[in-house]
């Protein structure tokens, strides 16, 4: 009789972030994940209690994907921190469309943390950059970094939704604009 192959948490974890890539969060199932592993259900709730378990994991593996992408960005210096970071939002929407519905499209309303992304620790990290950069108070900071935010967010769902192909270099004018208007409408030099 042939050995048992052992399939561990991160094999489930990392066929489960796949099958969300390739297919969108509704095809995140026990039995998709077990045919893509080649075994049964049963080691999937053996090492997640319940699907909500999985799908949480799930998202924590897509969050850090994105903060990837932020980072390479941000560390390429090819643009400003804070713009870079706008950047990579969008780049990770347009290159892991499903990945980023799932963190960023998703119905929150049943959530008990719904606000959780404006109160991130990214988000934060932005307000910060925003200061730093402007000289805005705290609060002004992170209206601007709202407002800055909801203009990227829009940009990035349309590339997740495939309504928009537009070019980097165009991109990047249109956050550049969006910024100034805001250090404008702020009455900072930014």
């Amino acid at each position: 009789m042939p050995p048992k192959i052992k399939v561990t948490r991160e094999d489930i974890l990392a066929a489960a972030v796949e099958l969300v890539r390739r297919s969108g969060a509704q095809a995140l199932n026990a039995r998709a994940i077990a045919a893509m592993l080649n075994c049964s259900t049963q080691p999937v709730f053996s090492n997640f209690a319940t699907m909500e378990e999985l799908r949480l994991a799930v998202v924590a593996q897509a969050e850090a994907r994105c903060e990837a992408y932020i980072q390479r960005e941000t560390e390429s210096g090819q643009y400003p921190p804070y713009k870079a970071s706008g950047m990579a939002y969008i780049r990770f929407a347009k290159e892991e469309q499903e990945l980023f519905r799932l963190l960023y499209m998703r119905d929150r309303s049943d959530e008990e943390e719904s606000d959780e992304a404006v109160a991130s620790d990214l988000g934060r990290r932005m307000e910060h950059l925003v200061q730093g950069n402007t000289g805005l108070s705290d609060g002004q900071a992170q209206l601007f970094h709202l407002e800055m935010w909801a203009y990227v967010h829009g940009i990035a769902a349309m590339y997740a939704t495939g309504f928009l192909d537009l070019p980097t270099e165009l991109i990047s004018r249109m956050l550049t604009d969006a910024y100034q208007g805001l250090c404008k409408q702020f009455g900072t030099e930014g």
